[in-house]
């Protein structure tokens, strides 16, 4: 099994769920297994909605299709050193990817841009 080199952004988890971009599902349907995760943050943000939409099911199926990576100290430390923005779940998914070096996949690529060394693939656009 292939290394992560993706992380999804909670955006691209709803995407992904409710079929809102085929050019994400296609995307997803061409990586090797293995390749893709989420942050343990969007996790927590897919779910949130799953269990207000009563979708708890069909969340916790993608997510046993995509793996969850834990919030660990070294994630915790990289989001630490991160330009300051009070109360964005994304700084936190910054640092999570900035830690593993890992690209994060999202449609929201300004919520990111201003996070150095940081890698962003927006897959809604068609390639």
């Amino acid at each position: 099994m292939a290394e992560p080199l993706f992380l999804l952004d909670a955006n691209i988890c709803i995407y992904l769920l409710a079929g809102r971009s085929a050019a994400a599902v296609r995307r997803v349907e061409g990586c090797e297994q293995g390749l893709l995760v989420t942050s343990v943050i969007a996790y927590a943000e897919v779910m949130l909605g799953a269990y207000r939409l009563n979708a708890v099911s069909q969340a916790r199926a993608f997510f046993r299709a995509i793996p969850v990576l834990p919030f660990d100290a070294g994630s915790g430390d990289c989001y630490a050193a991160l330009p300051f923005r009070r109360a964005r779940f994304d700084r936190l998914i910054a640092g999570q990817a900035l830690q593993h070096d890992l690209t994060v996949v999202t449609g929201n690529v300004d919520d990111f841009a201003d996070i150095p060394g940081l890698k962003v693939e927006n897959w809604t656009l068609p390639l």
